[in-house]
């Protein structure tokens, strides 16, 4: 995968010779192909990942992971806009609503 990428990158490098050259068609054929590939490469590591995770998670070590990975997604769901609160003249956190109204 990471050979892929590196050979994205030069596509990139041999387009703005290219560019230099007069040869944007080439170069910009090479670089479709080079990303093309360097996208399949990336997927198929994702695919053995999530295999990878999904018979680890069948295992019985693996139950500590359903319970990590609930907690994490349940982290990225929350709100941070829900979270209400407000100084007053002093300095001083309100985090009670009717304070909060009040101010």
């Amino acid at each position: 995968m990471r050979e892929r990428i590196k050979e994205k990158k030069n596509a990139y490098a041999a387009l703005a010779i290219a560019l230099q050259r007069k040869k944007k068609k080439l170069g910009r054929l090479h670089i479709r192909l080079q990303k093309k590939l360097a996208k399949k490469a990336i997927t198929i590591a994702k695919n053995k990942a999530y295999e990878m995770l999904s018979q680890k998670l069948g295992t019985r070590e693996g139950e500590k992971g359903v319970f990590k990975l609930a907690r994490l997604r349940e982290k990225k769901r929350r709100d941070l806009r829900d979270i209400r609160c407000i100084k007053d003249e002093d300095g001083k956190v309100l985090v009670e609503e009717t304070k909060i109204r009040e101010r």
